[in-house]
């Protein structure tokens, strides 16, 4: 796919799916997770993404990062089509390209918050320091710690600096405060906010919850494996504002 000129006015797509569709066979049945998904993701904007369990939001967001392959459609990043890369290629784009953070915080028990986010930074190209990692997410104090002395909250951010360690072009953040209360889920947001302003990662974040679609630069709401409107807010709200 050939770069097209753009106005400064149009902002650069990071990530273009088209056509996307994701079939599961049980038995005689056809399940579609997705069915023929339209997105494209812009350079540097916060995107939430929301609907009910079933909607295809992890499947789409597994497909965007390289974790899963559609049975149909197409993914490019930077207008080089992903979907078509053969393996190799497509461990590089993640490992390169995305960051990924689940609602589980997948520590190494044995690892100092540190340690853990250099298991990433010692394999990319353009790292930043562990410590600066974790300064970025509010766990500047909390460097030498182990999982076991953080809590929750603080591990799903040590998760958070893991993920962006390796300057990412793209976070893609799957109900990452769903095992958290509302208080520790807003500083987590906050932590996320704050790698998308001061990175400029593109940045999308799966949810159930209603109220961080404030957060965002553009809301997209799925329902059965499709896309059923998107909302751009004028402005975002700030996380530590949100209500839930």
């Amino acid at each position: 796919m050939h770069s097209t000129s753009k106005t400064p006015s149009q902002p650069e797509v990071t990530l273009r799916a088209r056509g996307l569709t994701k079939v599961y066979q049980t038995g005689e049945v056809q399940v579609f997770a997705l069915d023929s998904v339209d997105l494209d993701l812009f350079s540097g904007e916060m995107v939430v993404m929301l609907g009910p369990s079933g909607s295809g939001k992890s499947t789409l967001l597994n497909i965007l990062g390289g974790l899963d392959a559609p049975t149909s459609g197409q993914v490019f990043f930077n207008d080089e089509e992903i979907t078509a890369t053969i393996d190799s290629a497509l461990t590089r784009y993640r490992r390169d390209y995305v960051g990924f953070v689940f609602q589980f915080y997948n520590l190494i028990s044995s690892l100092t918050a540190r340690e853990n986010v250099a298991l990433v930074t010692e394999i990319s190209k353009n790292p930043l320091d562990p410590a600066e990692a974790l300064e970025l997410v509010g766990l500047g104090e909390r460097v030498d710690h182990f999982p076991a002395q953080l809590s929750g909250g603080e591990q799903q951010r040590v998760a958070i600096a893991r993920a962006i360690a390796k300057r990412p072009a793209l976070l893609l953040c799957d109900e990452p405060t769903g095992a958290l209360d509302s208080k520790t889920g807003i500083v987590v947001l906050e932590a996320i906010e704050r790698v998308n302003s001061e990175l400029g990662t593109t940045t999308a974040i799966i949810t159930h919850n209603s109220a961080t679609a404030s957060l965002a630069d553009r809301v997209i709401y799925l329902a059965d494996g499709r896309i059923t409107r998107i909302v751009e807010n004028s402005t975002r709200q700030a996380a530590r504002d949100l209500q839930w």
